[in-house]
């Protein structure tokens, strides 16, 4: 007599299972972000000090984008979308001296931009690439929720410095 045929589980764990583990891990993290954002007395903590910096670094990259589009106009449009990005990255980190979207006229230079526009935009996706490098070691200190912010744009900022270099190829 022939064995009926073994019924056929899955070898591992579930969808749903894993779905719920996700989950919780989520809110466990979630909840140790919140407990380690405290500060201590009257001093800030490593995290706020680290989304000050971040939120001044993100300031200074808006003023060299500003700098790049007041010598060279005729980037003004391929560099409009990323300068606005950077705004809201600034202001996502608390910067509450983020300009618009539009850049000034009379924006300062915090360095001197070169004459030629291919290394202009070189030197500006250097600055970028340079920042989402710092942003990624200083991540894997912060808690939680801050450190998923550094990422994302750290992440965005590797993005605009290949769009910044890779874009005319």
């Amino acid at each position: 007599m022939p064995y009926p045929p073994l019924p056929r589980t899955p070898s591992g764990p579930r969808r749903r299972s894993l779905l719920i583990s996700v989950a919780g891990s989520a809110l466990l993290v979630g909840c140790s972000a919140e407990s380690d954002a405290g500060g201590t007395g009257g001093s800030p903590s490593a995290a706020d000090r680290a989304r000050a910096r971040a939120a001044r670094d993100s300031e200074g990259l808006v003023a060299r984008y500003d700098a790049v589009t007041t010598a060279h106009p005729a980037l003004a449009e391929r560099l409009r979308p990323l300068r606005a990005e950077t705004v809201r990255h600034a202001e996502a980190f608390g910067a509450t001296g983020a300009e618009s979207p539009a850049p000034t006229p009379s924006a300062s230079a915090p360095a001197a931009v070169p004459t030629d526009e291919k290394a202009a935009l070189a030197e500006l996706a250097a600055a970028e690439r340079a920042l989402a490098d710092r942003r990624a070691q200083t991540l894997l200190d912060m808690p939680g929720e801050l450190a998923r912010l550094l990422a994302s744009v750290a992440a965005a900022g590797a993005a605009h410095a290949y769009l910044l270099t890779e874009g005319e190829k």
